[in-house]
């Protein structure tokens, strides 16, 4: 077992000490990702471009969620040691290679550890493109301006995907462009931009954190030609949600400088619907056009996904609590729809959603045994889904919640599914929240075969992160991730 630090006598000295090894761990997690396109991490939590505070409650979530002290001063050793190594792109888990040490180190050096977990082949020559990868982004709205957000947060060394242009309507004021860049700049929900943003106006361009945006206006995707502005073999993120079919989303693939397309919206017939992480190896070298599925859909199917392959699913409905979006009414007005034209901010409006059947899409085995519909509520970020299922085999709450604790940390999942055992859980906790949901292990009731299971989603921004999931996949990323999950 991993050793366990006794408690200070003088916890205020321990703070400041730990504090100071966290203010110099950020030197080094910056010059491995800029330089290596490595990525640290403290179970599955990133540590790149994190403050001082953030990277020590980072910690503290591992005695929350391991039940094991791990303090920086275990880790500080590691990262140092990871400082030292000939590294390429790779994304390594400091955490879980700490505890690893500590239970199988035998006395060895770090250095020797590390060299035997990780070996020889993340070596600084790896590339893992060829080339950078060209992206533009077909709209710019909520999901629009976080992938955004993500892509030049994780330019890392600039050999990956780069951010090239934006495609936007013209709007009808005069400063559309500056009006563009304050929406990127400032969010209601999820805070300010880290970073700077430029605005170059005659050149229609936007400069954020050093990254060249070539904002184009246009109304249809045939009325573009990228190669114009260097933009070549692009995957185009399509985030309007107007076009859906892969006749419709072919349109793209016309346009000169365009190669790929990623749709963020469930797709129509022979569009492959991916959710990461449970059916991503649908996209091969040869596909052009793929949906990353809706958020609800990335919520429940790696859950869902995880309990078929452990206890079975014999049937089951599943119930969305979700957010309002911008398809709704503020105020009672007209709207295509049912019931969505009622007010937003004072109504919960009862409406439909494709999720529970688009789950088949990702996993055959649960096809037809779904049924599901969604309550839209008065928050404008965070929602949850309640699954409740008939297993294949009886079980009980301690046994469901543990299985779903290990994986979360530790399964191929572990970027799909968090946990909490918190008690005091709320939705706005799991704002900015990377993962595709969050297992609510204290709202966990089983009886028998039949449980009813909460999870939390950040339908944004853990969708976002989703989405560029699956970009990297269709470029062609790889990413070497240690320690190897079990």
């Amino acid at each position: 077992m991993p050793v366990k630090r006794p408690e200070p006598t003088d916890f205020f000295k321990d703070w400041k000490e730990r504090e100071a090894l966290a203010e110099a761990m950020i030197p080094m997690i910056g010059k491995l990702y800029r330089e290596n396109n490595v990525s640290l991490y403290m179970y599955g939590r990133n540590m790149v471009n994190q403050a001082v505070t953030d990277l020590m409650k980072a910690h503290r979530f591992v005695r929350q969620i391991e039940q094991n002290e791990l303090s920086e001063f275990e880790t500080f050793p590691m990262i140092e040691a990871l400082a030292t190594m000939d590294l390429g792109p790779a994304h390594i888990d400091v955490g879980k290679l700490t505890v690893q040490y500590q239970e199988l180190g035998n006395g060895r050096g770090r250095e020797a550890f590390l060299q035997d977990q990780i070996g020889e082949d993340v070596g600084s020559t790896r590339k893992p493109l060829p080339r950078p990868q060209d992206v533009v982004l077909y709209g710019f709205g909520r999901i629009g301006r976080l992938v955004a957000r993500l892509l030049i947060e994780k330019a890392g060394g600039g050999d990956l995907l780069r951010l090239r242009a934006i495609v936007v309507r013209k709007g009808r004021s005069d400063n559309d462009l500056e009006k563009r860049a304050s929406l990127l700049r400032r969010d209601s929900v999820h805070g300010p931009f880290k970073g700077t943003i430029r605005i170059i106006a005659e050149q229609n361009k936007l400069v954020c954190n050093g990254n060249e945006i070539q904002v184009i206006y246009a109304d249809s995707p045939d009325q573009v030609d990228y190669s114009q502005y260097d933009i070549n073999d692009a995957i185009v993120v399509d985030n309007t949600g107007l076009w859906r079919t892969e006749e419709d989303l072919g349109r793209h693939l016309a346009s000169p400088g365009a190669g790929k397309v990623v749709l963020t919206a469930p797709g129509k017939g022979n569009v492959p619907n991916v959710v990461y992480g449970v059916n991503h190896n649908e996209i091969g070298k040869d596909s052009k056009i793929i949906s990353a599925a809706s958020c609800t859909t990335n919520a429940i199917v790696p859950i869902l996904k995880a309990l078929v392959d452990e206890y079975g699913v014999e049937r089951g409905h599943v119930e969305t609590v979700h957010a309002y979006t911008n398809d709704q009414n503020l105020i009672d007005n007209y709207h295509k729809g049912e019931r969505r034209g009622r007010s937003a901010a004072l109504n919960m409006v009862l409406t439909e959603t494709g999720a529970a059947k688009a789950v088949a899409k990702a996993i055959p085995e649960l096809n037809g045994k779904l049924t599901g519909n969604a309550i839209r509520v008065p928050t404008p970020n965070v929602s949850m889904a309640i699954l409740n299922l008939q297993l294949g085999r009886d079980t009980d709450v301690d046994e469901l919640n543990e299985f779903m604790r290990r994986t979360a940390l530790f399964s191929p999942l572990q970027q799909q599914i968090g946990y909490t055992k918190s008690v005091e859980a709320v939705s706005t906790d799991f704002v900015g929240d990377r993962h595709a949901s969050i297992f609510d292990s204290r709202a966990t009731i089983v009886d028998g075969n039949s449980c009813v299971l909460y999870c939390w989603y950040d339908n944004e921004f853990g969708y976002s992160c989703q989405v560029l999931r699956c970009l990297e996949k269709l470029a062609g990323v790889s990413w070497l991730m240690f320690p190897l999950a079990k």
